[in-house]
């Protein structure tokens, strides 16, 4: 009897032992993705932050989307920041107080290289993650301003974007273009929605924009006054193009603010950049989040992105996360 006792405690025992070893789960301790809204992999990071620009801009509330999709592939809280835009964003990166950051083409080469606003302080913790869409120069006026030309600006009260921005370097170098200086006007260095407020009061008289059209800051001045956009002669976008290759010509189609003819002007490339420190496992969950739900971003840029033309004027090297994930799609950038 005692014998039978023995074993039936000890039969006992070991159930209990295996069904505490499958309540357990894994040895290793790793959350996986269950895909179903279960646990998230440890990625090494709790919270995310993507830099973008301001408010009335194109990158603020497109960061916002991102910050969606990522969270629920990745399951890690991401918030869009608002801040100075690409240059700022660029020294927000070095400094490791973000994690990803919106920037254009022209403004990550400079980075790279430690040209122009980064010579002596070169980027060197940064890798792209895709390109998104043009980035349009628009030179915003009104009609009863009389500016007709970029050499109409000439004297002119003009904001040219915040200082270190990327719509800065656009304004320099479109005026050089057209053998105009800064000095040959009088340079303000305003945000967008500043910007556009100081158009609608008088206190400006045009203002340089790089943004997706439509912009939300022209918008809403196109909804009191009657804006006109400052045209690029063709001779011009030509001489532009061929010194700094990253610009392509781009045209604001009629009806956008209310115009009533398309105005030919010129665009750089929006785009992704991460902090080399980041996992690739999680660069590529990034990258996979935005791309493969195109369809899923609340504005109107949604539309323009895709992982087909993601590597279009990348000018500085990928992340390998993002790289892996282009190599699976068979999207080269060569």
């Amino acid at each position: 009897m005692k014998k039978r006792n023995l074993l039936f405690v000890t039969a006992l025992m070991l159930v209990l032992s295996f069904m505490l070893a499958a309540c357990g789960g894994g040895g290793d301790g790793k959350k996986e993705s269950k895909g179903d809204g279960g646990d998230k992999k440890d990625y090494g990071i709790k919270f995310l932050s993507i830099a973008t620009g301001g408010t009335g801009g194109t990158y603020y509330p497109l960061g916002g989307n991102f910050a969606n999709l990522i969270k629920d592939a990745t399951g890690i809280e991401a918030n869009a920041i608002t801040s100075g835009a690409s240059a700022e964003n660029m020294a927000l990166i070095k400094k490791e107080e973000t994690e990803v950051a919106f920037t254009q083409t022209d403004i990550a080469t400079y980075a790279t290289e430690g040209t122009r606003m980064f010579d002596g302080d070169k980027v060197e913790n940064m890798k792209g993650l895709g390109t998104l869409y043009p980035e349009t120069i628009q030179i915003v006026t009104t009609e009863k301003s009389g500016i007709k030309s970029v050499e109409d600006l000439k004297g002119k009260t003009v904001s040219v974007g915040e200082s270190g921005s990327g719509t800065l370097a656009n304004a320099e170098q479109i005026l050089e273009v057209h053998d105009l200086t800064l000095d040959d006007v009088k340079a303000r260095n305003l945000s967008f929605d500043d910007s556009t407020t100081g158009i609608q009061d008088g206190t400006i008289d045009a203002a340089f924009i790089t943004a997706g059209t439509p912009t939300g800051a022209v918008e809403g001045l196109a909804a009191t006054e009657k804006v006109s956009i400052v045209p690029i002669a063709d001779d011009k976008i030509d001489a532009l193009i061929e010194k700094y290759p990253y610009y392509a010509k781009e045209t604001i189609k009629s009806g956008t603010y209310g115009l009533s003819d398309d105005t030919n002007t010129v665009a750089v490339q929006a785009m992704l950049v991460v902090r080399d420190d980041l996992s690739d496992d999680l660069v590529y969950e990034i990258t996979k989040s935005i791309y493969e739900n195109t369809d899923k971003i609340g504005h109107a840029k949604g539309e323009l992105i895709s992982a087909e033309k993601a590597l279009e004027g990348m000018a500085i090297d990928l992340h390998p996360g993002a790289k892996k994930y282009f190599d699976e799609k068979g999207i080269s950038s060569e």
